[in-house]
C-alpha cells in the first residue's frame, strides 16, 4: 500500500482491498459534517467525502479501516459478462433475450422481445455497447428537446458521458451530458435524469427553487425514479465494465 504521506505528487493514493489496489478519490463538500465513503459503482475505485476540515491522511486511515466492509461490496459487484446467443440485455427497462446467428447480417436489429445480431461472436459486446450508445443518443435528443421545448427554450448541445460517478451534467456554458447506460433504465427514470439537467440550465445549484422547477417539468415521480438509480444503478454497470 501506498503511504498517503510519503507519496510523491504525481502518485495516487492506493487502497489494497482483497488483493486488488484501488486508488483513492477524495473530495471535499462544504455542506459535510462527516466523512463519507463509498465504492464506485464498476468498482474501480473508493470514493470519499471530507467535510471542509477534514485532512487528507485521515481519508486513507479511513478507508483502510474499512477494508472488510469494501471488500464485502467489491464482492458484491456483477462482472461484465461475454454476452452470446441466449444471453439478456436490458434496454429501455426490458429485459431482451440476444438472438445472434453468425450467418445473419452484422447490424443489430430490435425486435419485440429479443435483440439480434450476426456477425462474429468474439465481437457481440463491442457491436451491441455501440448500437445502446447509437439507441440512448436518438432517445436522449428526443427527451431533451420535450423538456426544453416545456421550459421554452431552445435545446443546448447534448453528448454522451462515460461518466462512472454521474449520471448526468450541466455544463456552465449550456453543454447537457447524459449517461449513455440510461437506455438499459426505464424510460421514466432516463427521462427524469434529462430533465434535472435542464432544470439546471435555468437554477444551477439544488436550492428549493430547482426542485421545484424540477417538479413542474418532469411529468412523474421524481423520487421514484430517484429511488430506482440508487437501487438499480450499479447493474447498469455490469453489463459493459
Amino acid at each position: 500500500m501506498i503511504d498517503w504521506l510519503r507519496r510523491r505528487p504525481d502518485e495516487v493514493p492506493q487502497v489494497e482491498i482483497g488483493g486488488r489496489l484501488l486508488p483513492l478519490s477524495v473530495r471535499r463538500n462544504a455542506a459535510a459534517k462527516r466523512m463519507t465513503m463509498r465504492l464506485s459503482p464498476d468498482g474501480s475505485e473508493v470514493r470519499i467525502t471530507l467535510p471542509r476540515w477534514g485532512r487528507s491522511a485521515e481519508a486513507l486511515e479511513f478507508a483502510r479501516s474499512k477494508a472488510d466492509w469494501l471488500a464485502a461490496q467489491l464482492a458484491k459487484v456483477p462482472q461484465a459478462p461475454d454476452l452470446a446467443h441466449g444471453s439478456t440485455l436490458p434496454y429501455r427497462g426490458q429485459v431482451l433475450a440476444l438472438s445472434h446467428d453468425p450467418a445473419a447480417p452484422r447490424k443489430v436489429r430490435l425486435a419485440e422481445d429479443a435483440i439480434h445480431l450476426g456477425g462474429p461472436a468474439d465481437t457481440i459486446n463491442r457491436r451491441l455497447q455501440r448500437w445502446l450508445e447509437g439507441e440512448a443518443l436518438r432517445l436522449l435528443a428526443e427527451d431533451l428537446a420535450y423538456y426544453c421545448l416545456r421550459d421554452s427554450r431552445r435545446a443546448p448541445p447534448l453528448s454522451l458521458s462515460r461518466a462512472q460517478r454521474r449520471w448526468g451534467s450541466c455544463a456552465a456554458d449550456g453543454t447537457i451530458r447524459i449517461n449513455w447506460r440510461l437506455v438499459m433504465a426505464p424510460d421514466a427514470v432516463r427521462r427524469s435524469v434529462v430533465a434535472h439537467e435542464v432544470a439546471h440550465l435555468t437554477h444551477f445549484d439544488h436550492s428549493p427553487a430547482f426542485h421545484a422547477h424540477l417538479e413542474a417539468l418532469f411529468e412523474g415521480d421524481i423520487a421514484s425514479a430517484n429511488r430506482w438509480l440508487k437501487r438499480e444503478g450499479r447493474s447498469l454497470y455490469a453489463q459493459f465494465g
